[in-house]
């Protein structure tokens, strides 16, 4: 029954729900940025480049003895934006932390302690540091 509970307690941590929940959006994610380099990336920009090549699709591109190369710099591209867009996510994470971090906290209202030691201490100003009897 221990092992049950002590592996319950940890599989209900938030930590390892957040993980999971990266990981099943990070999957999304990557479903979204392969459509956009498939399907709006290279028929835009490198249609008209396959094209002079002879070829269809960035996936054909091969060098030597059928070294596919098309395949490679598909997922290259795919990296460089899953990897801008992480940068830009974390970027704007970091800004709003920063704008918290910036507001100075209230200083804490004196005790009783340290308003009774400012009542003596104004009471000496006030008498050039002789004390009243």
């Amino acid at each position: 029954m221990g092992l049950m509970k002590e592996f319950k307690e940890f599989a209900l941590k938030g930590n390892v729900l957040d993980l999971a929940v990266g990981v099943v959006i990070g999957a999304a994610f990557s479903a979204i940025v392969k459509s956009l380099v498939e399907d709006i990336i290279t028929p835009l920009i490198l249609t008209p480049l396959l094209e002079r090549a002879g070829l269809k699709n960035i996936q054909e591109l091969t060098w030597g003895a059928g070294v596919k190369y098309g395949n490679f710099l598909s997922n290259v591209i795919s990296f460089l934006i899953v990897a801008f867009v992480l940068f830009m996510i974390i970027k704007g994470v970091n800004a709003l932390r920063k704008k918290e971090e910036a507001k100075p906290a209230a200083p804490p209202a004196p005790t009783n302690e340290e308003k009774l030691l400012m009542e003596i201490r104004d009471a000496l100003k006030a008498n050039n540091g002789r004390p009243t009897v």
